[in-house]
């Protein structure tokens, strides 16, 4: 008797856990059902700790000079980035949940000190940067160290690859140029601190990069009529590298341009701040040519020349988040001139504020070129007391004897103007001035308002631009749909046959 009643409370118990089992596995099916419904781009708690996972998998630590070191792209917000991470977590997840611990890291830590460098800003210590730059090169996870709190006068130096893999070059401190232009190295008359052949290497710190530039400025020609004209050395060059990082750098005073990046593919520039007065000649802030894949964002640039300017063989340019205040604005160009052919194609921008500027976004061409500007977007730009807020110029012309009148240009093409408003110091708001001989075509505007500082009407004029407006669009853009031109469309510009293109390319 006592057996059945044990019996019974068993299988009571068993009834009960099989309906506990029931319960929770139906629980677990509407989470997961749920779970189906979310936006992953937003997160949650399993992708958080999956990111987290793959991180503490991935991240080596490190000690001492270490220790505050982040991979430039560990938080960023990249779409190939968070493809890398995903990749990585299905990797790491498919497998077993529990990973064994692994090692930190040691990276190797070349400091400019250790190899002789004062530090004083007085002492040269170019030779001595160059020897702490081959000791780095030379090493696997190697950090270039230049110290915080120290100043390093540096001539003209080449910091060449290929080096090894995870270079990382941090500047805490500040370096400076030599002040005196007739102490230049007449070998590098262009350049002054260049980074060439790198693949894969973060440029980063928080330092000052000066390059004293003001005796440069005084000997210019724009600055001094009577002075001929003379190139001058840009500050920082980023040149035929892959995949560079270069993060949170103070760039001020160069000579010329501030940073230029050449022949290069995948290279982004991030939380950078250049500048220099609104009055020096020539001094661009960021200066993109022949490079493909060029992401730049979250810059502070105020200088006295284009705050981002975009040149020839340009390709997949973007650009977010970027004060210019002063300048000249962001430009694409110039392009064509001397009869050259040009090409550009797939620039955006978005979310920019551009203040006390010659211009606020600008394309500009010389007479007598060839080529093309195409698939050019720029969205939700604030402009403050501007010249031309918007504004191409197929005539552009920056030489002390006029341009002589010419039948060819590059053509312009499939350009949108999105969510633009603000204040503009001219009555011509908005100006496309562009060739009777290859007009621009496909031209888009969409949610613009600009008007006088004093609220009173802006204008737009037109010469040659054809395309659409769709309201609201103040001031009124009626001339893009009367403003053909007997070039037409149909001409060929430098052997080439321009293809139909839509007029709302995503970037």
């Amino acid at each position: 008797m006592e057996r059945g009643r044990r019996k019974g409370r068993g299988m009571r118990t068993a009834s009960l856990f099989l309906v506990l089992v029931f319960l929770f596995m139906a629980v677990a099916a509407e989470e997961r059902s749920d779970a189906g419904n979310v936006d992953v781009g937003g997160g949650g708690d399993e992708e958080a700790f999956d990111k987290r996972f793959l991180k503490l998998w991935t991240d080596g630590g490190g000690g001492d000079e270490e220790d505050h070191l982040r991979w430039y792209g560990d938080d960023d917000e990249y779409e190939d980035d968070k493809e890398e991470e995903e990749h990585g977590d299905t990797v790491m997840l498919g497998g077993a949940r529990c990973p064994r611990p692994t090692k930190k890291k040691k990276r190797n830590v070349v400091r400019v000190d250790d190899f002789g460098a004062a530090g004083d800003g007085c002492g040269d210590d170019t030779e001595a940067f160059a020897k702490a730059w081959e000791k780095a090169c030379s090493l696997k996870d190697a950090v270039f160290v230049v110290t915080a709190n120290r100043r390093y006068k540096v001539g003209p130096i080449r910091f060449m690859g290929p080096c090894k893999e995870r270079l990382v070059i941090l500047i805490h401190g500040t370096i400076v140029a030599p002040e005196e232009p007739s102490e230049w190295d007449p070998k590098s008359p262009r350049l002054w601190l260049l980074f060439g052949g790198l693949a894969g290497a973060r440029i980063q710190g928080g330092g000052i990069i000066d390059g004293s530039g003001s005796k440069w400025w005084a000997n210019s020609c724009k600055i001094d009529r009577s002075k001929p004209c003379k190139a001058a050395p840009t500050a920082v060059t980023i040149d035929s590298c892959s995949g560079v990082r270069v993060r949170s750098l103070h760039i001020q005073n160069a000579q010329q341009m501030h940073l230029t990046v050449s022949r290069s593919r995948g290279v982004r520039l991030d939380k950078m701040a250049i500048t220099a007065p609104g009055d020096s000649p020539n001094t661009d802030g960021i200066h993109v040519a022949e490079s493909t894949a060029v992401t730049i964002t979250s810059c502070r640039i105020g200088t006295g020349d284009d705050c981002i300017s975009i040149s020839n063989a340009s390709f997949a340019v973007k650009m977010r988040g970027i004060v210019c205040d002063p300048g000249h604005g962001i430009s694409i160009g110039s392009l064509g001139q001397g009869g050259s052919y040009a090409a550009v194609e797939g620039v955006s921008l978005d979310n920019a504020r551009i203040a006390r500027a010659q211009n606020g976004v600008r394309i500009k061409t010389w007479q007598g070129g060839a080529g093309y500007v195409r698939n050019v977007r720029f969205s939700n730009v604030l402009v403050d007391d501007v010249d031309h807020p918007i504004i191409i110029d197929q005539f552009y012309c920056d030489q002390r004897t006029p341009c002589a009148n010419r039948s060819t240009n590059v053509r312009v093409s499939n350009v949108v103007y999105r969510n633009i408003t603000g204040t503009s110091r001219r009555a011509e708001a908005i100006k496309f001035a562009c060739s009777d001989a290859v007009p621009c075509s496909d031209i888009v505007l969409s949610n613009i308002n600009l008007l006088r500082e004093d609220g009173s009407e802006v204008q737009t004029v037109c010469n040659c631009a054809m395309g659409y407006d769709y309201e609201p669009v103040r001031p009124a853009a009626d001339c893009l749909r009367n403003s053909a031109c007997d070039g037409g469309g149909d001409k060929k510009v430098g052997g080439e046959e321009p293809k139909a293109l839509p007029l709302h390319t995503e970037l």
